[in-house]
């Protein structure tokens, strides 16, 4: 499981929409991206805890642990892009420790994390046995990894809703934003990132969840009277 020879493909797509990143995780989880980090990190990073933000991009879920905790962590961000890592001075006031890689060969010691967080992320991972053994690697013995990502819940009716929002409704939202961004001078980034990104991302999310990894659906996804459940919070504890 994992993007595999479709990784390239895709950094190369999230490279080009670095200037409208953070509004693609915003569309695709109907604006639901900042609950779902709050939700998944709040009670499980402590004051003090030194976190590997992997898959950070401009460091979201970071900037979301260290607003609950006063800012008393040691933050490392991890990202294959330089360019993500040269912009978190949006979020942050501070020149933070980072580094650039993918999450298969993790350049840090064994047991050296109390926590890896991954916001939407883990769904870019070249291959996913491999990048959860790396991930467990560099946990301590009582360390948590913390994962908020598009996902499917284990329910045969809200799975159909999903996948059908996946498929079908997802492509037409990023198509008419791709339209209006257009108009503001963005070009057609938007749609690129709304379906190239899922192309090898999709393949992940379709399938069931690894060993040792929970689902609870909280990204709600409402046509008309029921609400759906779009996928979720997804938190493995090493």
């Amino acid at each position: 499981m994992g993007l595999g020879s479709y990784w390239g493909e895709v950094i190369d797509v999230l490279r080009e929409i670095i200037p409208v990143y953070d509004k693609v995780n915003s569309f695709i989880s109907l604006g639901k991206d900042v609950e779902h980090r709050n939700r998944a990190i709040k009670g499980r990073v402590k004051k003090g805890d030194k976190i590997l933000d992997a898959g950070s991009g401009f460091g979201n879920m970071s900037k979301t642990a260290a607003r609950i905790v006063d800012d008393d962590l040691k933050i490392i961000l991890y990202d294959p892009l330089v360019p993500m890592l040269k912009n978190t001075d949006r979020l942050f006031n501070k020149k933070l420790d980072s580094a650039c890689g993918v999450f298969e060969h993790v350049p840090f010691q064994d047991k050296e994390f109390d926590a890896v967080l991954s916001g939407y992320s883990l769904r870019d991972a070249i291959s996913l046995k491999t990048a959860i053994s790396e991930m467990h690697r560099v946990l301590k013995e009582d360390g948590k990894w913390i994962i908020v990502d598009l996902g499917k819940p284990d329910e045969s009716f809200f799975r159909f809703g999903v996948t059908f929002y996946l498929r079908m409704i997802l492509p037409i939202i990023a198509f008419f934003i791709a339209i209006r961004e257009k108009s503001k001078g963005l070009g057609g980034l938007i749609i690129i990132s709304g379906i190239l990104i899922l192309v090898g991302g999709i393949a992940m999310i379709a399938t069931p969840a690894p060993e040792g990894v929970e689902r609870s659906p909280l990204m709600l996804f409402a046509p008309a009277i029921i609400q759906l459940a779009l996928g979720g919070i997804k938190i493995a504890k090493s």
